[in-house]
């Protein structure tokens, strides 16, 4: 299990290029990148983001690649042409405008096409493999961390499955009392409402009792949550991302909570439920930090 927040850094120092990544990554419900490469490698955004998809499975990323220091990706070049034009023109305008001014070199150079750069697709090329290499360093340490707290959360959701589970054998437990009450009471009813001497048809008192004992089944939903609990337990154990599965495993739980809640009336069975639904959001709460 591995948890979606974390942070790895990474520095690569390969034929006279210098690279450093740093990838920070906190809880997101899909998979959200945002990539900041240097300008010179920008036609290798795509690969790069397929390498991270490669890795990642969820949480909003963040990876910033920094040039440090190396060959000229991208050289400047000069148009002296272009600059030579715009020298002409620009003292023809100073002529018919009598504007007096002197030019200078700063005022040609700012100019629009003077210096250019375009990337070396040779050297681009070569800087590739340094690129990747500084990325997966820096997925590897974020990895590593992600996977450090990512045991502390399997732990904790391993004790609020335990407290769950206790919860629900104590309504387990309380059923049977609850529904043996309801029945005693339907029988005390009839007899105050019938008065002395005159009993119900044992066919019909039965009828109704079954009726009670039905509406106060929740023998289905217990089995359902003793079935989600050894979910949660096989999830916790597996070596692929479950976040997702969680999310959904936790919605599962609340539903059977909020079914026994509205089947049954009895105030201790009523604490429980409140309890158990407590530990439940606990349980969501941290499934949020699951990748």
């Amino acid at each position: 299990m591995r948890s979606m927040t974390g942070f790895g850094s990474a520095s690569r120092s390969e034929r006279g290029l210098a690279l450093r990544a740093e990838v920070r990554a906190v809880n997101h419900k899909f998979l959200q990148l945002k990539l900041r490469l240097p300008d010179e490698l920008g036609a290798l955004e795509a690969e790069v983001e397929a390498r991270v998809r490669e890795r990642l499975e969820r949480g909003a990323v963040n990876l910033n690649v920094a040039l440090d220091s190396g060959v000229a990706l991208a050289p400047i070049e000069l148009d002296l042409a272009l600059a030579q034009r715009y020298r002409e023109l620009l003292e023809k305008l100073n002529d018919e405008l009598r504007l007096g001014a002197k030019l200078g070199i700063d005022d040609i150079a700012r100019l629009p096409g003077v210096f250019r750069s375009a990337p070396d697709s040779a050297a681009v090329a070569a800087a590739r493999s340094v690129l990747f290499a500084v990325v997966d360093a820096a997925l590897d340490a974020l990895g590593e961390m992600r996977e450090r707290e990512g045991a502390v959360l399997s732990r904790d959701l391993g004790l609020r499955g335990a407290t769950i589970a206790a919860i629900v054998e104590r309504i387990r437990t309380r059923m049977p009392l609850v529904v043996r009450a309801h029945q005693e009471n339907l029988q005390r009813r009839v007899a105050e409402l019938l008065g002395p001497g005159t009993a119900l048809a044992p066919a019909d008192l039965a009828r109704e009792i079954a009726l009670i004992a039905d509406r106060l089944d929740v023998t289905e939903e217990l089995t359902r949550l003793a079935s989600h609990l050894g979910q949660l337990q096989a999830l916790c154990a597996k070596r692929t991302p479950v976040g997702r599965q969680l999310d959904f495993l936790v919605q599962e739980f609340l539903r059977e909570a909020n079914t026994i809640g509205s089947k049954c009336n009895d105030a201790e069975v009523a604490h429980a439920v409140v309890e158990l639904k407590t530990e439940i959001e606990r349980l969501r709460e941290q499934v949020q930090n699951v990748e």
